[in-house]
């Protein structure tokens, strides 16, 4: 990679190692010799992204002859994205190994674990749209590793869901990549916000909809409510924390925020983001599992981000004060989802401690409701502010439905705890110091962002909130069950008849053909044989990127 001096300082590199260590580490796991200093470092493979995220340069890293020309940097956006990711990735990372401390299978886990924050990674520091789009597709194939892992029936099917929805948003996600670049002659450096791409009529909708599968947009989210309740523990927590930032930040990337209106997308994105956040509550208090409850948390959370996005294509001049808002907002969710993931693992099923832990969780639960004095009032309240801006009946409206919603996630939020209270097995040994530190990140941010909130516009949803959780526990109200994956339920029988009709009709009947005569077993024949272990070929992968990132891209060339 080339940069201004022949010798860089080490800030303008930091984000080629924030990226490379984690690569580095799946590479060495396949082979014995060097397994045991792999599984040992890997989980710190984030720690150079946290540096890279406190104190690396903006100086944009180049590799021309790579893709369609590699680059890696930092801007603000790209910082508070990172800093999310190190972060979480991190905390995690310490979770997964006393997670798995005593898993016959961890080794595969910490291949994809590693992969996957690779491409988490990737997709941050990408400067260029191949770049971003590369990690993307890293991250969510990997990730698929992390949902199946425990090979159970519940988690063979929700990774084919997660499979077959990351398929579809893969597709929606290059088609409209395609046409935006297209569009706009050819131009890859991101943000991608100039307006007026010729193509953007369809490019437009088809990247909102490839990246909402992955933030969970109503209709797009059946593999969240799935995927997270199976998952190891840790990895629900970067799953749910992390890896749906990433449509997120997809769409700051890509779209033509502050530079162009797109009325009918605007309004669109504001509408389905109401619907995620209230539907994603009501789905919620439906479920009686914690991971669960927590999914469609993201899931209406996910959807007051939208609203914000919404009003930023709707009202381009309050898209400044709305993009800083969202990056606040993706990482005080973030770290307060992360803590409140990692507590269903951490919490003790008895003893004197249990009371302490439940009330400690609670506070993460508060800043997601947006309670005075949380990093949530502060992020609410900024992305409330630019709404002034949007055209008329719009502010009115989102003035109160926003402080619904919080109300919403209140109760959401006392529903999970008590189920949390009510769960009846052990923590896990050694996750106290992990939701420890969880805890720690997600109640420095409020006061590290800035100035603490305190009034009775952020007091009246909790308090409402907090009263209806009460009634409702005095007496409880019937509700329908809900299976999680929701419209899941009506969708999967009929598509697979459909599926099974399809198949039925492309049968032929086989025609009997001679026996071969077997072939002498060719050298060649016996190394394809090999490379189809999964382990040798996964190193041979990984190896092989690094050789053509490194001989492709070294300064100079």
């Amino acid at each position: 990679m080339s940069a201004p001096n022949a010798i860089a300082p080490l800030a303008d590199w930091l984000s080629l190692l924030a990226l490379g260590l984690p690569l580095l580490l799946a590479g060495l796991l396949p082979w014995p010799g060097t397994r045991r200093w792999a599984l040992a470092l890997a989980p710190g493979a984030a720690l150079p992204a946290l540096a890279c995220a406190l104190w690396g340069s903006e100086v944009v890293l180049q590799a021309p002859r790579l893709l369609l020309g590699l680059r890696l940097g930092l801007d603000g956006t790209g910082r508070s994205f990172l800093l999310l990711g190190a972060l979480l990735w991190s905390i995690a990372g310490l979770a997964a190994r006393a997670y798995h401390a005593e898993d016959a299978q961890r080794t595969r886990l910490w291949a994809c674990w590693l992969l996957a924050m690779a491409g988490n990674l990737w997709l941050v520091l990408a400067r260029d749209a191949a770049g971003f789009y590369a990690g993307f597709a890293l991250m969510t194939f990997a990730a698929y590793g992390l949902v199946v892992h425990a090979q159970t029936p519940q988690a063979w099917r929700a990774g084919r869901i997660y499979l077959l929805m990351s398929l579809l948003g893969e597709a929606l996600l290059l088609a409209g990549l395609i046409g935006r670049v297209a569009g706009l002659d050819g131009a890859t450096d991101l943000p991608l916000a100039a307006p007026a791409g010729r193509h953007d009529g369809w490019a437009l909708p088809l990247l909102i909809a490839g990246l909402g599968v992955k933030t969970g947009l109503p209709g797009l989210h059946l593999w969240l409510p799935l995927a997270h309740p199976v998952a190891p523990t840790p990895a629900s927590a970067v799953l749910s924390g992390v890896m749906i930032k990433a449509g997120l930040l997809g769409w700051l990337r890509f779209l033509p925020l502050g530079a162009q209106a797109c009325p009918e997308l605007g309004q669109a994105l504001l509408l389905l983001g109401l619907l995620a956040a209230f539907g994603g509550v009501l789905a919620g208090l439906c479920q009686t599992q914690a991971k669960t409850v927590l999914a469609y948390s993201s899931i209406s959370q996910m959807g007051l981000m939208t609203v914000g996005l919404g009003a930023g294509l709707l009202q381009p001049a309050a898209w400044p004060a709305l993009g800083a808002a969202l990056a606040l907002y993706a990482l005080h969710h973030g770290l307060a989802k992360g803590a409140l993931f990692l507590a269903v693992a951490a919490v003790p099923a008895r003893g004197r401690g249990r009371r302490l832990a439940l009330a400690l969780t609670g506070l993460p639960a508060l800043a997601l409701a947006g309670a005075p004095l949380s990093s949530g009032a502060l992020a609410k309240l900024l992305l409330k502010q630019p709404l002034a801006l949007l055209p008329a009946a719009w502010p009115q409206w989102l003035g109160w439905l926003l402080p619904l919603a919080a109300a919403g996630t209140t109760v959401l939020m006392a529903r999970f705890l008590w189920i949390l209270a009510r769960q009846s097995g052990q923590a896990t040994p050694g996750m106290t110091g992990p939701w420890a530190l969880a805890l720690l990140a997600s109640a420095l941010l409020a006061p590290l962002a800035g100035p603490l909130q305190l009034g009775w516009a952020f007091c009246w949803p909790v308090l409402l909130g907090l009263s209806l959780a009460a009634l409702a526990w005095r007496r409880p109200l019937p509700h329908p069950a809900l299976p999680a994956g929701d419209l899941l339920a009506w969708l999967e029988g009929p598509v697979a008849r459909l599926w099974q009709g399809l198949l039925a009709l492309a049968a032929r009947p086989d025609t009997p053909r001679p026996a071969a005569a077997p072939r002498p077993p060719w050298p060649w024949l016996r190394w394809e044989a090999r490379l189809q272990r999964f382990a040798l070929a996964l190193g041979l992968l990984v190896w092989l990127v690094l050789a053509l990132w490194f001989s492709l891209g070294r300064p100079g060339r």
